[in-house]
């Protein structure tokens, strides 16, 4: 068996999916129908199967297998703190980060507020379209603090700016306090994105803290309506 068996069974149901091949509401083959099908092991199946769960192909439901989801909307999980690329790097989308602006700023007073700053910080302000099958249908609104951010590029802010800071500066990002609201499009948002005729926008306001509770940055990520959903996940305490 060759080592990334689950990731070619993935792929292969990702890529039916997404053709409209297996439809919203279909079951796919069990467990042991596939581990049948492909000569393999339960193991390796559950691996592709937890997969096309993650990435918002499939619902797996006890008693009733894997059902197909409509993959016409993104999932988004609006509880966790992950990035653009985490979120979309197994999805099999076809997608792009466009860099319209990045540089630094001192803080406004709407800046100040957000990011608790004063007169004497300095703050990078990065601005970035995020590009699905050809169409914008997000716009990140990124503020870092630079006092914990010293350096950023737009190389870096086209690939991944979570995985520098984690990875070459060595920040640990622990929690984030999230607000959404429906907010009018504003100018911006008509002039960055292919809205497709909406007039509102699902606008998501995080405010992110490293490990000692410290706020170090301020984002707005503003969404096409029609394009995603904000997935969650609450257990009762008893």
């Amino acid at each position: 068996m060759r080592k990334n068996k689950y990731y070619a069974i993935y792929s292969e149901w990702a890529e039916k999916i997404k053709a409209g091949v297996m439809k919203p509401g279909e079951t796919l083959p069990s467990e042991h129908e596939l581990t049948e099908m492909y000569n393999t092991s339960r193991e390796t199946i559950r691996k592709a199967l937890n997969l096309l769960a993650q990435n918002g192909f499939i619902q797996k439901i006890r008693g009733k297998g894997s059902i197909v989801l409509d993959v016409q909307k993104m999932s988004l999980p609006f509880s966790g703190l992950v990035s653009f690329k985490e979120v979309t790097e197994h999805s099999g989308m076809k997608v792009e980060t466009v860099v319209h602006q990045m540089g630094l700023m001192k803080p406004n007073e709407w800046i100040k507020q957000k990011l608790k700053a004063t007169n004497q910080d300095e703050v990078w302000e990065v601005i970035r379209s995020r590009c699905i099958h050809d169409e914008h249908i997000i716009l990140d609104k990124d503020y870092f603090l630079k006092k914990f951010v010293p350096f950023l590029s737009k190389e870096i802010c086209e690939k991944s700016i979570y995985e520098y800071l984690e990875k070459d500066l060595h920040l640990t990002i622990s929690f984030a306090k999230k607000e959404i609201i429906v907010e009018e499009c504003t100018e911006e948002d008509r002039s960055l994105l292919d809205l497709d005729g909406f007039d509102h926008i699902v606008v998501v306001k995080n405010y992110v803290y490293l490990d000692d509770a410290t706020l170090f940055q301020y984002t707005e990520s503003r969404h096409r309506l029609d394009k995603f959903r904000f997935v969650d996940f609450a257990r009762r305490g008893v």
